[in-house]
């Protein structure tokens, strides 16, 4: 009976417990696909300013966050959606300084300053931001791919992770492992599944990968759709894990206030392709049927402005493809013998062979292994009654004698 009321005491203890603790956890935002800002305000004599009021706002979506410096005079807003971001910085007995156009891609820390004037809140500057030269804040060695990167650059199907190639330590795959139209490649010496993919700070690896050319990633959004991604290689912070070769890290677009989208159709036609001269002879031969269509659109704007957003993206493809062959059918011999007699194919093969009772046969016969059997000189087969001219072992061929097919 102690025993049955400890048990209940134990499982109502750690139930409790874990309400409690889901009750009080706060939410940890992953930062895989965002972003930051961070940055200090000082006077104009260099010493810092605490209590300024600092606000970011989204240049796109129009969403406010505010922020006030610390006592060392230091602001920081991460993380935060990849984007075009002003920051405003105010206090009394400072002019009102403002940075526009402060792009932040994903991972990346950007640093921003401030050194105040004195004057009213009523004055004001403006600066417009540019962007850094040298990433001091990450030590991470990447390639990022911009949006306008991705559609005006040539890519193969339309798939954005084929630019993961031309980043420092990556190369493709090799030839003999046949034609791969994934997009994988190798990291850093690693094979494709040490690789990690990453779709909106969201896992996207397919751990069942076709090691041949399958693809390694889940979900392949077309290249409109993109935002932006980024390949790591080295260095990459610990959030990521997994990866020991490199990490694409990819972001999907997002509404903003103002309507956006795209339209596409890529068409390839065999009434537009050259006919195969060397293997395909035009004038008793048509060209294969070849119809691809890779088509969709993608679309954003605003369902409340300044609130809510959306965004969408579709692609579609369709493929029609014909192939040329050359069949074989079964001959009348054939199909009537039960696929035992090939005299009528191998007629073509030139020359004879005589076996150990004297018979002859074409030198392409093919004998039933069942048949098998010994023979010595001047005695008489058994089955043929044909006499032997020396010791071995001899068979008949299959349209004359032994088991037959059916």
């Amino acid at each position: 009976m102690r025993i049955i009321q400890f048990v209940r005491y134990s499982v109502v203890s750690t139930f409790v417990a874990l309400a409690f603790y889901m009750c009080v956890s706060l939410p940890a935002y992953s930062q895989v696909d965002n972003g930051g800002i961070r940055g200090s305000v000082k006077d104009r004599s260099g010493a810092v300013v605490s209590g300024a009021k600092v606000t970011l706002t989204n240049e796109e979506t129009s969403l406010a966050t505010e922020a006030v410096t610390s006592d060392d005079g230091n602001f920081s807003f991460t993380p935060i959606k990849i984007g075009i971001y002003t920051l405003e910085v105010e206090l009394q007995g400072f002019q009102k300084e403002t940075q526009h156009h402060i792009k932040v891609d994903v991972q990346q820390q950007v640093k921003a300053d401030f050194a105040l004037t004195p004057g009213s809140l009523s004055q004001s500057i403006e600066v417009t931001a540019v962007a850094p030269l040298l990433q001091t804040q990450d030590a991470s060695v990447g390639n990022l791919a911009s949006s306008e990167q991705i559609n005006n650059l040539p890519l193969n199907g339309r798939n954005y992770t084929f630019l993961a190639q031309l980043g420092p330590g990556v190369t493709s795959l090799s030839a003999t492992r046949g034609l791969d139209r994934s997009g994988s490649f190798v990291a850093n010496g690693l094979s494709t599944v040490h690789n990690n993919y990453i779709l909106d700070g969201i896992d996207n690896n397919n751990d069942s990968v076709d090691y041949l050319n399958g693809a390694a990633y889940v979900n392949l959004p077309p290249p409109d759709a993109i935002q932006e991604f980024k390949v790591q290689t080295s260095n990459f912070g610990a959030e990521f894990g997994r990866a020991g070769g490199a990490v694409l890290n990819a972001t999907i677009k997002s509404g903003t206030n103002q309507f956006h989208g795209s339209a596409w159709e890529f068409l390839r036609n065999d009434k537009l392709d050259a006919a195969d001269l060397y293997f395909v002879d035009r004038t008793t031969t048509k060209k294969a049927t070849l119809r691809r269509n890779q088509f969709g659109a993608s679309a954003g704007g605003p369902i409340i402005k300044n609130k809510t957003f959306i965004f969408g993206d579709y692609d579609g493809t369709r493929i029609r493809e014909g192939t040329l062959h050359n069949p074989a059918v079964p001959t009348d011999l054939q199909r009537n013998s039960g696929f035992t007699d090939f005299r009528d194919v191998l007629a073509a093969v030139s020359g004879t062979k005589m076996d150990l009772l004297g018979r002859t046969f074409p030198a392409a016969t093919i004998f039933d292994p069942a048949t098998t059997r010994p023979v010595a000189a001047a005695q008489v087969d058994s089955v043929t009654g044909l006499p032997a001219t020396g010791n071995g072992f001899v068979r008949d061929p299959f349209y004359t004698g032994g088991s037959i097919v059916g």
